[in-house]
């Protein structure tokens, strides 16, 4: 019958029309699901799904010893831990530098109003001015650089639980330098200078001559040091400063004309002119310190036989990092070669000038003074 077709179409168009409806509500189901992903919050932090924390309110604060905090050694290198905090934390950092000592107590000062979340002190000496300040604020967290608090009456180490002190072994890696400059010096003599005589510099005066003194001992050698004798530290070789880059040229130059043609400057920006020195006469190289001078000191490169490191850098991103995680605790922290707290630099551009034997013999010292089978002690 006519009308039984008519009924049949009609059915079988409505089951068309569901189907394409069922069909399209998938889709936009689809499409909607799609959006809600798109607009979630990307996680930041990590796969934990934590947002990224807002650490623009830390300060953390540092005070330069005299050189300046663009010296490329020693302070560039702790503000450069400073640096990477920012970069990585996302904090604010602020710097003060000390032109001379009469500044270091008044500039502490200065960042303790400013309420620095931490304040780092770079250098020796400012450890009486750093002590004060902890003692007058003990709600304030400090870092020192280069300072062990020793209280010389009761002869014993003491400690403040707002100071961490930052020390570095730097005569470990002091005495493969000085392994690596006695075998591979051609005058057989050898040559180092400070700028003030204060534990600090004489650590790496220190390590070089036992490195030299080692050599000779184990390969039958007579290199002799000028410049310094740990048994008379008196008689050593200073330009009592850290800024007059002519002093270092001078020292070097008469070191050079005694026959010297590997020193080691432990004077901060004060061994730029031993650098100029080296570079005019022509002959002789360097071992640098504190940092790869390579790095910091780029134009020199070709003059580096190696650079004897202490990572101030790393040393003060822990410290910064440990107070802006609620986890700062005080007292001492020694780098050494073991935690790779010291160390020295690649050969550069003297990488076929050492030889295979000596750069066998280096790593194995390395080693062995980790595990304590050779001593290197200071003086």
């Amino acid at each position: 019958m006519p009308g039984d077709g008519i009924r049949a179409f009609k059915e079988e168009y409505l089951r068309m029309r569901m189907k394409w409806f069922a069909a399209l509500f998938m889709v936009l189901a689809l499409f909607v699901a799609a959006c809600a992903e798109e607009d979630e919050p990307t996680d930041a932090g990590g796969d934990n799904g934590a947002e990224e924390t807002d650490n623009s309110d830390f300060l953390a604060c540092q005070v330069t010893d005299t050189g300046g905090v663009d010296d490329r050694s020693f302070n560039q290198t702790a503000y450069k831990g400073l640096e990477d905090a920012e970069d990585e934390f996302g904090i604010e950092i602020q710097v003060l530098e000390s032109q001379n000592p009469n500044d270091f107590e008044p500039n502490i000062q200065s960042l303790i109003q400013q309420d620095c979340d931490i304040i780092v002190t770079v250098g020796f000496l400012l450890g009486d001015a750093t002590a004060a300040a902890a003692e007058a604020n003990p709600d304030k967290l400090f870092a020192i650089v280069d300072f062990d608090f020793f209280d010389a009456d009761a002869g014993e180490d003491i400690s403040f639980d707002n100071v961490k002190e930052l020390t570095f072994a730097t005569d470990e890696a002091a005495f493969l330098a000085g392994y690596v400059a006695a075998g591979t010096t051609e005058t057989g003599k050898l040559g180092t200078y400070g700028g003030i005589n204060i534990p600090t510099v004489t650590i790496f005066m220190d390590g070089f001559q036992a490195g030299m003194e080692h050599f000779n001992s184990e390969n039958g050698g007579d290199v002799v040091l000028e410049g310094w004798d740990s048994a008379n530290p008196e008689g050593g070789l200073f330009t009592g400063d850290f800024e007059n880059q002519d002093n270092g040229r001078q020292v070097t130059e008469t070191l050079l004309g005694e026959d010297v043609d590997i020193v080691m400057p432990v004077a901060g920006p004060v061994g730029l002119g031993s650098a100029a020195a080296v570079q005019d006469a022509g002959e002789g190289s360097l071992v640098w310190v504190d940092t790869d001078g390579c790095v910091s000191v780029e134009e020199f490169c070709d003059l580096f036989l190696t650079s004897v490191m202490k990572n101030m850098d790393v040393a003060v991103f822990t410290a910064v990092e440990e107070a802006l995680n609620d986890e700062f605790e005080g007292g001492l922290y020694t780098g050494t070669l073991e935690n790779e707290g010291v160390g020295i630099a690649p050969f550069h551009e003297f990488e076929d000038t050492v030889s295979d034997d000596i750069k066998t013999q280096v790593e194995e010292l390395r080693q062995q003074i980790i595990d304590g089978e050779v001593t290197v002690g200071q003086g």
